[in-house]
């Protein structure tokens, strides 16, 4: 096995914190650092789950998703969230400040976009 190890994602924003806030209450994780534009967050002691950092950058552009115009700013990466409820979760999400995208590809997954524009992807399992 190799000694490295994923541990972080971390996602650009206008405002650090502002963005931590929104997954903070979307993931139900919790605060594990902060500075002044930086925030490190993840789930609860005895809960598995992947950390989010968040950096403020002043410069920041928002993807665009679907591209659809050469030099968007395209979509670097998009966080997929396992959810029981789809379409509970969805609702919890955007009254959270996320945005239900146009385009929906699959009955299963429902995109958004978090306040930063970040794509992000709810998802459930079907049986098959």
């Amino acid at each position: 096995m190799s000694p490295a190890r994923l541990s972080t994602v971390v996602l650009d924003a206008h405002d650090a914190h502002e963005l931590a806030g929104f997954y903070l209450r979307l993931l139900g994780y919790e605060v594990r650092s902060e500075e002044p534009h930086w925030v490190l967050i993840g789930p609860p002691p005895g809960h598995a789950g992947t950390s989010l950092a968040f950096e403020t950058e002043p410069e920041y552009v928002r993807p665009v998703w679907p591209t659809r115009h050469p030099g968007d700013q395209q979509m670097m990466l998009h966080l997929d969230i396992e959810v029981d409820d789809l379409q509970a979760e969805t609702a919890r999400a955007v009254a959270g400040g996320a945005t239900l995208a146009e385009y929906q590809p699959q009955d299963d997954v429902r995109v958004l976009f978090d306040p930063s524009g970040h794509p992000f992807c709810l998802w459930t399992e079907t049986p098959q």
